[in-house]
């Protein structure tokens, strides 16, 4: 399964209003396992950045003067995510300025939802938290992602940040972690191994009064994150 995490910045709120898109970042993913593969496009608008938007991402007029237009671009980036499954944090205003970009090259180049579909993690994640601010920011904070980088929005950084709060949202993150080097340690790890029957009987240290009580907190709080799915916590142990 091949996924991209996308984000992007722009010159306001508005494409109805003429706006246009100023940076897209993408970060690949196939079968949860993130890529070498990127896209990332910094690009000139043609316009000017309202100010609310400059204090947002800190990208100006001035640095985008060189840079390629959309229309420069846009095949390479079909050609990315096409046959993918979009991951996108408040999906319609990406997805909305991304439409507005392929309908000024044409309608030959159709829309986003004709190369590939799209999942919302805002969704998703206000379905998990209802009543709570489900933000990009709030969401790092809750399943303790790092996001220490982002002083500033940028759209690959964004992206990358919001690969690690899907994959934890959606379980199995810290699998999908490891490098070649710990999934070759793993390897050796489980394989299977000649046991000496004649040697002596381990010594069992039980765990202490604070650490049973410890061990419960952990699993209500995968319970709490999980949406009541946690396995371990309904079982009896002897």
């Amino acid at each position: 399964m091949r996924q991209i995490v996308l984000d992007t910045e722009t010159t306001g709120l508005e494409p109805k209003q003429g706006h246009r898109i100023i940076e897209i970042g993408c970060v690949e993913i196939v079968n949860r396992r993130k890529t070498d593969r990127h896209f990332h496009q910094y690009l000139n608008p043609d316009r000017e950045i309202d100010d609310g938007a400059f204090n947002i991402h800190g990208i100006s007029k001035e640095f985008l003067a060189d840079k390629p237009r959309f229309s420069d671009i846009a095949q390479e980036f079909i050609d990315f995510i096409r046959d993918s499954e979009l991951i996108i944090h408040n999906a319609p205003f990406d997805v909305g300025f991304l439409d507005a970009e392929l309908k000024k090259l044409g309608k030959k180049w159709g829309k986003i939802e004709n190369y590939c579909a799209v999942v919302d993690t805002l969704m998703m994640a206000r379905e998990k938290h209802p009543g709570q601010k489900n933000n990009l920011d709030a969401l790092t904070k809750r399943y303790e992602v790092d996001n220490s980088k982002r002083d500033l929005h940028g759209a690959l950084l964004d992206a990358q940040i919001l690969l690690d709060v899907y994959l934890v949202m959606t379980g199995g993150q810290e699998i999908l972690r490891f490098d070649s080097a710990q999934e070759k340690l793993a390897e050796e790890e489980t394989k299977a191994r000649i046991i000496d029957i004649d040697r002596k009987s381990l010594r069992v240290i039980e765990a202490t009064a604070e650490e049973l009580v410890e061990h419960e907190k952990f699993l209500e709080r995968i319970k709490q994150d999980s949406g009541g799915k946690c396995v371990w916590i309904d079982c009896e142990y002897d």
